[in-house]
């Protein structure tokens, strides 16, 4: 017999090489090359691709209607919060989170809803039928009318699916799916992107919504190539601190809305329950006045989130003080320890500095610099910020108190929740104020920090 031909591919981008090198030439990440047989010629049955006579002339994109897209709606409020709005028909949604974390059981919840008035298909090749029954008695989903098909081989799926004609699939999961036109094992590079390219082709000929679960790597990103998130209309990220029951999934691609949406969900008996008011959860401010906390009104795609940041200021013995994080970048924190001592007077050479968002947010916005450096100075004076306040704003170089988009719906948020007392950039204060509310209007990290001596 003839030896099979050998090549490298990258688990990462999927860029193959005929010899192993310790980086890959197409993305550049270290150590990602392994090795994989040549796979022969794909079957035409799967290829996709027309003949001539089957050629499509290119459309002027004014002689296009502009037609909205028409979405389903999954019976869970914060889950079409981050889709845009709803399923929108042809579309494929991978979504991938930490195992455990509750992937199956919230698309479980949506096929149960879905079922009630459109046709769905659940195909899992991790867990029995038995197995997603059991789960789903466990935790009083009514997944009665959802019919689930166990299945692996994407040979086998597609003519149920051809034959069923539903209006929404999820293949749980992706990784466990293979084609017998390869001979790599499931998993891998090439049969991850083959089955997935085939079920996105699939989902646009039948105009059905699939839903892709993804495994994710150690570093928290979608295991196999990254052309995966490529090939999806949206990638959704299921997250959650360890030990905590509250569960966050965010939108970081939607080709049919806006990134960066947010839905709060928490885990019960009963599976997963919506989260009306995260600003609730988020806030676990306590009785007594305490130093070293601050609260900021951070903007998670449309929606405005009251956050607590909390910060602890020691001396140290090490001869470089450190700088830890938790839900920030540390880069940024020892840029605005650089300004507070350039701009504030306020040196931190020999204090360790630890800073933590609480509720497992993540301050990936400037909005909350404010908030950070009041929150450390709160805890380096061991003097506790009033209960009612709120800041926000983006502090510059120079020293300067930057605005931030929407900040009339930001106070409007505060003022919701009992807050009396506001800092904010100058140009974000509304000219007609917010009732019940006491702005301190600053345009400097100086006025803001003498605001607070009163």
């Amino acid at each position: 017999m003839s030896r099979a031909k050998i090549a490298y591919s990258c688990s990462q981008c999927g860029h193959t090489s005929p010899k192993w090198a310790g980086r890959c030439l197409g993305c550049g990440a270290w150590g990602t090359l392994v090795e994989t047989a040549l796979e022969p010629p794909t079957n035409p049955r799967f290829s996709g691709f027309a003949g001539s006579a089957g050629l499509e002339p290119p459309v002027a994109l004014g002689e296009v209607a502009a037609e909205v897209a028409a979405r389903l709606s999954t019976g869970l409020t914060e889950l079409d919060r981050v889709l845009g709005g709803g399923l929108v028909k042809g579309s494929t949604v991978l979504i991938g989170g930490d195992p455990g974390i509750g992937k199956s059981t919230l698309l479980l919840q949506a096929m149960g809803m879905l079922s009630a008035q459109h046709k769905v298909l659940y195909i899992s090749g991790e867990e029995s039928v038995a197995q997603i029954s059991l789960r789903g008695r466990r935790l009083y989903v009514d997944c009665r009318q959802v019919p689930v098909l166990a299945e692996t081989a994407l040979e086998r799926m597609v003519p149920v699916i051809e034959a069923y004609h539903p209006e929404v699939v999820v293949l749980d999961s992706i990784q466990t799916a293979y084609t017998e036109i390869l001979n790599s094992a499931p998993g891998s590079v090439s049969q991850v992107r083959e089955c997935a390219a085939h079920l996105v082709r699939l989902a646009k000929t039948r105009q059905m919504a699939v839903f892709l679960v993804g495994h994710v790597t150690k570093e928290g990103a979608i295991a196999g190539p990254r052309v995966l998130e490529h090939m999806v209309d949206t990638v959704l990220y299921f997250e959650g601190e360890a030990g905590s029951r509250f569960r966050v999934i965010r939108a970081v691609k939607n080709r049919f809305g806006a990134t960066g949406e947010l839905g709060v969900f928490a885990m019960t008996e009963g599976g997963l329950k919506e989260v009306k008011n995260p600003s609730a959860i988020f806030l676990s401010r306590q009785q007594v006045d305490t130093p070293g906390s601050a609260v900021c009104v951070l903007r998670e795609g449309s929606r405005p989130l009251l956050v607590e940041v909390q910060a602890l200021v020691d001396e140290t013995s090490l001869a470089n003080p450190r700088r830890v994080t938790v839900g920030m970048e540390a880069n940024r924190l020892a840029m605005l320890l650089a300004v507070l001592h350039r701009h504030g007077g306020v040196p931190l050479v020999g204090q360790d500095v630890f800073v933590n968002v609480v509720g497992g947010v993540r301050l990936n916005e400037t909005a909350g610099d404010l908030a950070v450096v009041l929150a450390v100075l709160s805890s380096l004076r061991e003097k506790p910020l009033p209960k009612d306040l709120v800041a926000f704003g983006e502090l510059g170089l120079t020293g300067e108190v930057r605005p931030v988009p929407h900040g009339e719906e930001r106070l409007r948020e505060a003022a919701k929740h009992g807050f009396k007392t506001a800092i904010v950039p100058c140009h974000n204060a509304p000219k007609g104020g917010i009732a019940g509310m006491e702005i301190a209007q600053v345009k400097t990290l100086k006025e803001a920090l003498s605001v607070l001596r009163g």
